[in-house]
């Protein structure tokens, strides 16, 4: 990170007043959005006009749009005010985000699956409803990094992988973790916020089932073409992973200490002690430090008990972790305003969002929530974007649970199922993508993505808000 960032933030943190009060969202105007449009057309625009300036250079293009909202920022509201902001999005949100994500892919990559499977339209259409299954149990991440590597092996002497890839994303990477908090962020954070934990479950099941079996049987219908009509069942390819008749898996360890992954989050939701540590203004949980604290020792058991054939075989660096945690450092930090306008309602710059999901009597209009919830998660992270729309609706978990469930059920299926509209609607999309093009398959950029889930998700989800919302 350049010098000036340091010095700038180092400043910060010599302010003492950072706890100033909380920002009123109907005071901020929506150009303070624009940082973090900026982060959101870099990740587009760079990696396809200037791919090698991106792939040396997206931290310092992240940490400059982070700046350009900041400092102005502080210039009009007071440096403590946004050191306070900074606080929060960092300490409460990004490190806990990121923690949890670095350890589940750690964990998920020292698990090996030794062996090669032949990469057809069934066994290929099997992995992602293994998948798809697994994300419910040990998140869209634990799943997607545990998966992403025996399926690049398995197609690695196909010519054409890169709707593999894409259809792993849409189904494990996302819509498969919708059926319990551990399976993606948002419902957990409703879990956090007194939803039941298997309450998901049961009012998601339905519209999961439909989603993705129209998904397992689009893309084996695809997967089918090209390798019957495109011929690659038939081309001599050179297989760089021969097929073995048996499979075996290395680094067993990691099954328990994804156990133990498990049994963190729950303890987060369901001990209460009710302690609070005040960080700048900023009131971080007791058990949310315990859990934190320990999911960094997962992380390091993992690294130390996992043995070096486990990770060599899975070929695991650190690369797209370390790509994931620079961009969603500078997303979490620009996207405070955006959410804090958010929150404000009608009083806010954003009003004609909040009128959208209401019809004309004031009441929540279901379907409004599934798009609006659905279409801000595909470009905004979707953990705080539930959090916007499951307070908007009302805010009691008990209430939305009951006479408001159908609107709670929009909010979740519209938050977890379009993540999978873009790259960066949820943080596995990013890690997939990464993994895969560093296995050579050539993925669409941001725009050829955003491409297939238009043509795909957009039309299947029409018909999921008709039938379901």
């Amino acid at each position: 990170m350049p010098r000036f960032v340091w010095g700038f933030l180092l400043s910060l943190c010599a302010i003492s007043d950072a706890s100033a009060a909380a920002l009123d969202g109907a005071s901020l105007s929506a150009a303070w959005g624009v940082p973090f449009i900026g982060i959101l057309l870099s990740i587009a625009v760079f990696p396809l006009v200037a791919g090698k300036v991106w792939h040396h250079h997206f931290g310092k293009i992240a940490a400059a749009w982070a700046l350009a909202f900041l400092v102005p920022f502080a210039f009009a509201f007071g440096i403590g005010t946004a050191f306070g902001v900074l606080v929060h999005a960092m300490v409460e949100e990004y490190v806990p985000f990121i923690i949890l994500l670095a350890a589940l892919y750690t964990v998920a990559g020292g698990i090996c699956v030794r062996g090669n499977l032949h990469g057809s339209p069934r066994v290929n259409t099997a992995l992602l409803a293994l998948g798809t299954a697994l994300a419910s149990i040990m998140g869209t991440t634990g799943a997607a990094m545990l998966l992403i590597r025996p399926l690049l092996r398995a197609n690695d002497n196909r010519k054409h992988v890169a709707h593999v890839v894409v259809f792993f994303i849409f189904l494990v990477a996302n819509a498969g973790g919708s059926l319990s908090p551990l399976g993606d962020p948002p419902l957990f954070l409703g879990f956090l916020n007194g939803v039941d934990f298997f309450w998901t479950t049961q009012h998601l099941a339905l519209p999961t089932l439909f989603v993705c079996g129209v998904l397992l049987a689009l893309f084996y219908a695809l997967d089918s073409y090209f390798w019957r009509g495109k011929g690659e069942s038939r081309r001599p390819f050179l297989d760089p992973t021969p097929d073995t008749p048996t499979l075996g898996v290395d680094g067993m360890i990691n099954f328990v200490l994804l156990a133990v992954i498990i049994g963190l989050v729950l303890m987060s939701g369901l001990w209460k002690p009710g302690v609070a540590f005040d960080v700048f203004g900023t009131h971080v949980a007791l058990q949310n430090v315990v859990r934190d604290a320990a999911l960094v020792l997962v992380l390091l058991a993992s690294l130390a008990l996992t043995p070096k054939r486990a990770r060599a075989g899975n070929a695991f660096d650190w690369a797209p972790m370390i790509e994931v945690a620079k961009l969603f450092a500078a997303i979490f930090v620009t996207i405070a305003p955006v959410i804090t306008i958010l929150r404000a309602g009608e009083a806010g710059a954003f009003a004609g969002i909040v009128r959208a999901v209401s019809d004309a009597n004031g009441e929540p209009a279901h379907l409004a929530y599934f798009w609006a919830t659905g279409l801000l998660s595909s470009f905004l992270d979707n953990a705080p974007t539930y959090l916007v729309f499951f307070n908007l609706a009302d805010g009691d978990a008990d209430t939305l649970m009951t006479t408001g469930a159908t609107t709670l059920a929009a909010i979740s299926a519209g938050a977890v199922f379009m993540g999978a509209n873009s790259y960066i609607g949820n943080a596995p999309n990013f890690m997939v993508k990464a993994i895969a093009e560093s296995r050579g398959v050539r993925m669409p950029g941001f725009f050829g993505y955003l491409g297939w889930s238009c043509v795909v998700l957009l039309p299947l989800f029409a018909v999921t808000g008709w039938l379901f919302f």
